[in-house]
């Protein structure tokens, strides 16, 4: 309930932010177009995620008989959370890792790597499968569409601004000192809630997951080899779908990059597995 009431209030905080902004710099009515353009861009994004995430991982469909012990796995916690099972696909990386994607359950897909099969044991996989059902029960590609679409619309005012050189047709000079503070800071203001509302996310689906499995620690325990295997070996992804793995799939290849937890996508391993041992404790 918590990561909920938090996603709700950064999204309503960007959702305000990006409603005085527009106003302030397109007082006449220039808002709608910023607008308009990143709900195209970003329904698109929103309809075809699952395309667009398979194709970056060069993720290939498994048949039924295929796999039969991951099949065993999704069937069943699938059947246990009442929704359709999801489609599987196979990333032939080595690299410990998984995503789900989908706009709902009945679009759903669940991709594994060759690396994460041969690491986790049973019960380590059945936590990471429940943690991507939980993403797709949870509505979790919906609600980053929304941030994506709302941080895009700031940017396209930062670069409407900048064309226009921040006046409306009145030449306010407050547009013009709000068009400076759109094209620099917004954009990273931006940036910075969406990280979170993403570590939010992730944190909520480990709880979920935690929950549908009835073994927090199981979870916790794949967390721990997950977070060294995609440290030790890299991954290249498009950074735009990064987000929807488990653990970043670039953390490999950005190891030497001092980020910082800001503008990191998902939240440091060491705190989700002091969640998951604290909710394994509330469960006994």
């Amino acid at each position: 309930m918590t990561n909920n009431l938090k996603t709700v209030a950064l999204l309503g905080f960007l959702s305000a932010l990006v409603w005085w902004i527009g106003i302030a710099l397109f007082p006449n009515g220039g808002i709608y177009i910023g607008l308009l353009f990143a709900v195209g861009i970003n329904a698109v994004a929103y309809f075809f995620s699952d395309k667009m995430a398979i194709m970056s991982a060069r993720a290939q469909p498994v048949p039924d008989n295929e796999l039969p012990e991951v099949q065993a796995i999704l069937s069943r916690l699938a059947q246990y959370m009442d929704m359709p099972k999801p489609r599987l696909y196979f990333i032939n990386s080595p690299q410990p890792n998984a995503f789900a994607t989908g706009r709902n359950p009945k679009h759903a897909v669940v991709a594994v790597t060759a690396g994460i099969i041969q690491l986790l044991n049973r019960d380590e996989l059945e936590g990471v499968i429940a943690h991507e059902l939980a993403h797709v029960r949870n509505r979790d590609i919906l609600i980053s569409s929304i941030a994506a679409m709302l941080a895009a619309a700031l940017s396209i005012f930062g670069r409407m601004a900048l064309f226009s050189g921040g006046r409306g047709r009145d030449n306010n000079p407050i547009a013009g000192v709000m068009a400076l503070l759109s094209i620099f800071l917004a954009p990273i203001a931006a940036m910075i809630i969406r990280m979170a509302i993403s570590r939010s996310r992730e944190f909520e689906a480990d709880q979920t997951g935690a929950m549908i499995t009835g073994r927090p620690l199981n979870l916790a325990s794949a967390l721990a080899k997950i977070s060294q295997g995609t440290a030790q070996i890299p991954m290249r992804v498009n950074p735009a779908v990064s987000q929807l793995f488990i653990a970043d799939p670039l953390k490999a290849l950005n190891a030497r990059q001092t980020m910082g937890k800001l503008f990191s996508t998902h939240p440091p391993v060491e705190e989700r597995i002091a969640r998951l041992t604290a909710q394994s404790s509330g469960m006994r």
